[in-house]
């Protein structure tokens, strides 16, 4: 195929054959189909190996696993991931504008447009006036803008979010979900989370991970347009179904 013709939207399929960590099995034989431009939410209880499958499907963690990973475009997924992590992960001794940039300034890249970009997504994501701040200058909510901004300057097509927003308060989480979900609406997110209520309001397709070794179930797919409003009854409704499901799914890790 012509690299030219890569396709900016394809679903990803990981099939994890075999995952040990520290002597436990974590995955045999599982699965996942994540579909293009949607966003694919992950629930589950601590230790159940959520964040392990993003970092096998980032290639972060390789170690002890058997895994394939296939693009429905045929093209190889490397070089087309981009991951935000549970921390901000902000160098402190960079400003907003330098922490956004790192990828362009860890690969030698020194382009004007690419840096106008950036400026462009630090607007957009509210931090404007502190384009040139430092970490230790901006709360923890602005902190988690400044990780989307650089997240998205990557013009990954495929976006992993490991619980982004689950330490921030109530308010500024609502804030930088529905920034989220605007920003990144063209992309194939997957997005780890133990909040059933932050899969309803942002997911196209939950899934439940539970048991030892790991198995996925389909909950259920959404097809309006996230954010969601929290206080619609069907979302209240699931919300406790999916607390239910996740309270007696894993006894088996205690």
């Amino acid at each position: 195929m012509n690299q030219t013709n890569k396709s900016l939207q394809f679903d990803v399929t990981i099939s994890v054959s075999h995952h040990v960590y520290d002597e436990v099995v974590l995955f045999d034989s599982l699965e996942l189909k994540i579909p293009k431009a949607a966003w694919t939410c992950l629930l589950g209880v601590s230790g159940v190996g959520k964040t392990t499958l993003l970092k096998v499907l980032a290639e972060l963690k390789s170690e002890n696993s058997s895994f394939t990973t296939e693009c429905s475009d045929g093209y190889p997924i490397k070089n087309r991931v981009a991951y935000m992590a549970q921390q901000d992960m902000l160098l402190p001794w960079l400003n907003v504008i330098e922490n956004v940039t790192l990828g362009d300034r860890l690969r030698g890249i020194v382009d004007p447009v690419r840096r106008g970009a950036a400026h462009e997504l630090i607007d957009q994501v509210g931090l404007k006036n502190y384009a040139f701040a430092l970490p230790a200058k901006l709360s923890g909510g602005m902190r988690h803008r400044v990780a989307l901004a650089r997240t998205l300057i990557e013009e990954r097509a495929v976006v992993l979010m490991d619980e982004p927003f689950s330490a921030l308060d109530a308010i500024t989480r609502l804030q930088l979900q529905d920034l989220a979900a605007d920003l990144l609406r063209d992309k194939t997110v997957l997005l780890v989370t133990h909040d059933p209520l932050e899969a309803l309001r942002l997911g196209n397709h939950i899934y439940l991970m539970a048991g030892r070794p790991a198995q996925l179930e389909k909950i259920t797919e959404l097809k309006d347009q996230a954010p969601r409003d929290i206080s619609e009854p069907s979302i209240l409704a699931n919300q406790a179904d999916l607390l239910t499901r996740m309270k007696t799914s894993d006894k088996s890790l205690w």
